[in-house]
């Protein structure tokens, strides 16, 4: 539920459109809906400035559909994230609407596509992490950023970054992402003067160690200015870059 839903109730209900009665039967389950297996958070828009994602692996297919359903009533926007076609297909039979991004492994309703004047610029040092960076890119749009895409810019090849550098330097703030040995993060931390989000990758052969390798390379970054998420959290890293690509915007929330 959004602040944007509950205005319009409440104009309707002070236009005489309607009643409180119909206002409540709207507002039911408001802040949250208790399912029994899922307290589905109603508030978390207002609170936030973004509506509850589903997280998908743990849950049965029903369990997502009906989730995903509940929300889709009270939001303009839903994503349901490290999704399957299996999931999809179950959401879109209930959800029309749903839209299914494979790359990125993210179901998605977006009805409403508010974008930022300033961009997120995110980089992927290697097709190989095109997953990664797919997942953060498409959390950002759908939470209302523009994003520019540089992908396979990694330092194997650095020729392909510096010939992207007066775009890149375009972005307010930059998701690094990088497996192997990361090194790709601290580059980027000593080429340009902007916010930057590492995501290590699992990406690499054994002594990547699943991802710790290159987490444990951007932690130690002789560049100043990298923050580092979680080994391959596509998602968090697009919804912190969104949240700090809007105070460029003027203020602390989309609305």
């Amino acid at each position: 539920m959004d602040k944007e839903f509950i205005l319009k109730l409440l104009t309707k209900v002070a236009r005489g459109t309607a009643t409180p009665a119909e206002a409540a039967i709207e507002l039911e389950g408001f802040p949250y809906q208790d399912l029994g297996y899922a307290k589905v958070d109603l508030h978390r828009n207002i609170r936030s400035g973004t509506a509850e994602v589903i997280y998908c692996p743990g849950k049965t297919i029903a369990q997502i559909t009906d989730i995903f359903r509940i929300l889709a009533e009270k939001s303009q926007n839903v994503m349901a994230t490290r999704a399957n076609w299996r999931v999809f297909n179950s959401v879109q039979g209930v959800v029309k609407e749903a839209v299914y991004f494979e790359e990125a492994k993210i179901v998605a309703v977006w009805r409403e596509r508010r974008q930022t004047q300033g961009p997120i610029g995110v980089l992927s040092a290697g097709t190989a992490d095109l997953r990664v960076a797919e997942e953060a890119s498409i959390t950002a749009e759908i939470m209302g950023s523009k994003v520019a895409r540089f992908y396979d810019v990694g330092v194997a090849g650095i020729h392909r970054l510096f010939d992207n550098k007066q775009k890149i330097d375009q972005c307010r703030v930059l998701i690094v992402i990088a497996g192997m040995e990361g090194a790709l993060a601290s580059v980027i931390g000593g080429l340009f003067a902007k916010p930057i989000i590492g995501v290590p990758t699992s990406v690499g052969y054994g002594s990547n160690m699943g991802g710790f390798t290159p987490m444990l390379s951007m932690l130690n970054s002789c560049a100043g200015g990298i923050g580092v998420v979680n080994i391959d959290n596509g998602f968090g890293a697009g919804v912190l870059a969104h949240r700090i690509n809007l105070l460029g915007e003027g203020k602390g929330e989309m609305g």
